[in-house]
C-alpha cells in the first residue's frame, strides 16, 4: 500500500506573479487532496535567492507534512520560459526580473535536495488545459482550446494528444491585442476612464454592480470581445471544444450570455464549457505531467 501511495501521489505546484500554490495530487483519483493545499504570497520583485527560497520553503512543507508522497514534482510556470531545460526567459513585464537567464530547475531542485529530472515544468495555461483534459470539462475531447481569464489572457490548445501554446494574448484585435481587451487590466482601465475612480480588482466591480450601471455595460462589452476572439480562433483551428477558466469566470453570469450569442455562429458540434476544476485544474495538470 505504501508503494502505491508513493507512485500515485505527487506534488503539483502553481506559480503565479504574486503567489505559489501547492497541493498533493492523487493521479489515480485525479484530484487534489484538499487537506494538503497551501498558498503563500511571494514578492516577484525580490532577488533570485529570496524567490527560489520562498518557493522551496512552500514545497518542502508538503514533503515534511506528507513524507509518503513521491518526490516527483510538476510545476505550472508563466512564460516565456524554456520549460524543458528550466531556464527563465521572463523579461520586461515587471515580475521575476531577477530570474532572467537562470536555470530555475537546477536551483530549485538543489534547494529541495532532489534530482533535476524529478521536476517537470510546463506553461501555466497549458497546465490548466491539461488538468481539464485529465479530469475536468474536456475529458475524452480532441482539438480543445483552453482559455484563462485573469490578470492576463492565457491560452493553450490540445490536438492529437499534444498541447500547444494558444498565443491568444498577442492576437491582433481592435486597436491592440486580445489581451488588451480580455484581462482584468482592461476592466480597471475602462472603469477609471468612465468614472475617474480606481478599483482594485474585478471582484470589487462585481460587488458594486447594483450601484453603477456602467459596470454591467463593461461586462457586456467584455463578453462580446471574448466571443469575437474565440470565434475567430475556433474557426481558424477547427476547435471542437472551448474550456474557459480563470478568476474572471467567477463573474460568468455577467458576461457569458454575450459571448454565447456570438459563438452561436460556430458549428453546433462545438462545445463551450466553463472549467470544472476551478483553481485546482492547474495543479492537477502540472502533476499529470508524470502520467506516462
Amino acid at each position: 500500500m505504501q508503494k502505491w501511495m508513493d507512485e500515485h501521489k505527487v506534488i503539483g505546484v502553481d506559480i503565479g506573479g504574486s503567489h505559489i500554490t501547492t497541493g498533493i495530487v492523487d493521479l489515480k483519483s485525479k484530484c487534489v487532496l484538499p487537506e494538503t493545499l497551501g498558498r503563500q504570497h511571494v514578492n516577484s520583485k525580490d532577488n533570485a535567492e529570496e524567490i527560489i527560497e520562498a518557493w522551496a520553503k512552500e514545497i518542502n512543507k508538503r514533503f515534511n507534512d506528507y513524507p509518503q508522497v513521491s518526490k516527483k514534482i510538476g510545476i505550472a510556470m508563466p512564460g516565456p520560459f524554456d520549460y524543458e531545460n528550466g531556464i527563465c526567459l521572463i523579461k520586461g513585464v515587471d515580475k521575476f526580473e531577477s530570474l532572467f537567464g537562470l536555470n530555475i530547475k537546477k536551483l530549485l531542485s538543489g534547494k529541495l535536495k532532489i534530482k533535476d529530472n524529478d521536476l517537470l515544468m510546463m506553461n501555466d495555461a497549458s497546465c490548466f488545459l491539461k488538468g481539464e483534459i485529465f479530469g475536468g470539462a474536456a475529458v475524452d475531447r480532441n482539438n480543445v482550446l483552453g482559455v484563462t481569464l485573469g490578470t492576463g489572457l492565457g491560452s493553450a490548445r490540445f490536438h492529437d494528444n499534444k498541447i500547444f501554446d494558444g498565443d491568444l494574448y498577442c492576437l491582433p484585435f481592435k486597436n491592440g491585442t486580445a489581451e488588451d481587451y480580455l484581462s482584468s487590466r482592461w476592466f480597471l482601465q475602462q472603469y477609471k476612464s468612465i468614472t475617474g475612480k480606481i478599483a482594485r480588482n474585478v471582484k470589487e466591480l462585481t460587488e458594486t454592480l447594483s450601484e453603477e450601471k456602467c459596470i454591467q455595460e463593461l461586462f457586456s462589452e467584455f463578453g462580446k470581445n471574448l466571443g469575437e476572439v474565440l470565434y475567430y480562433y475556433a474557426q481558424k483551428h477547427s476547435c471542437q471544444t472551448i474550456v474557459i477558466g480563470g478568476n474572471i469566470t467567477k463573474a460568468w453570469e455577467l458576461f457569458f450570455s454575450e459571448t454565447k450569442y456570438i459563438l452561436q455562429r460556430l458549428s453546433e458540434n462545438v462545445i463551450i464549457k466553463k472549467a470544472e476544476l476551478g483553481e485546482e485544474s492547474t495543479l492537477i495538470g502540472a502533476a499529470s505531467q508524470w502520467i506516462i
